[in-house]
């Protein structure tokens, strides 16, 4: 795609999907979905959001790669690439895992690397067993460090992939074909265009995904310290 205005640039496009779409189009697009876990620094990244502006953006981003009349084999062949990265991405998670898990739990912090993130995606894990993969393909920074934890505890290559890639589709596919079909249907009905509000999107996707998140790290804390004051 690559029509981006670098004169309008502020840093706060970062986190704005539009951008990244605009720079990179269907490449970067891709890119990002596999370095969320391929490379795991994408755990800041707008992924979610990511997907459903690329379904609203999805003809755009397919006539990089092939030019089709369809408008739903545009959406599925989106859909199936971006599945396809995260399949990948995963594998190499889960591989490094594999290989380095010891090492990664006595790292110290890095601007890509959170140690604490990996706890939390151990606990997930610990809770969910094999159905965290798929889980956390639907909840930020938890997507990038559960291959490495399904690593770790040594899960067995053929079930890891099975639920590598059933959450990968089931996330890519459903984020993007909403995107588009969601876009088509306000535009129909109400004649409101969605790539006229992105950052409502954004917001409301943010909020959305990252609600389980923080229900676990707040009230559950508040659980606790109730728990313990029952039992002083």
């Amino acid at each position: 795609m690559n029509n981006f205005d670098w004169s309008q640039f502020t840093w706060g496009q970062l986190v704005n999907p539009e951008f990244y779409i605009k720079l990179g189009g269907l490449y970067l697009v891709l890119f990002i979905i596999f370095a969320e876990t391929g490379l795991f620094a994408g755990f800041f990244l707008p992924g979610d959001s990511l997907l459903f502006l690329s379904g609203i953006y999805s003809k755009e981003l397919i006539q990089e790669f092939v030019s089709i009349d369809s408008d739903f084999l545009n959406v599925f062949l989106l859909s199936s690439l971006v599945a396809t990265a995260g399949i990948i991405g995963n594998e190499i998670g889960y591989w490094f895992g594999k290989k380095s898990g010891p090492y990664l739990f006595q790292k110290k912090d890095t601007f890509l690397f959170k140690k604490k993130y990996l706890f939390q995606a151990k606990e997930f894990y610990d809770k969910h067993g094999g159905m965290a993969i798929i889980l956390a393909r639907f909840l930020p920074i938890l997507r990038t460090f559960a291959p490495i934890i399904a690593g770790i505890v040594q899960m067995s290559k053929g079930k890891y992939f099975l639920y590598n890639v059933i959450g990968s589709v089931a996330w890519s596919f459903s984020l993007i074909f909403a995107g588009h079909y969601l876009n088509h249907f306000f535009l129909k009905e109400f004649n409101f265009d969605l790539k006229q509000h992105i950052e409502m999107i954004v917001l409301i996707m943010v909020l959305v995904t990252t609600a389980p998140v923080l229900y676990k790290i707040f009230f559950k804390k508040e659980t606790k310290k109730g728990e313990m004051n029952l039992n002083d």
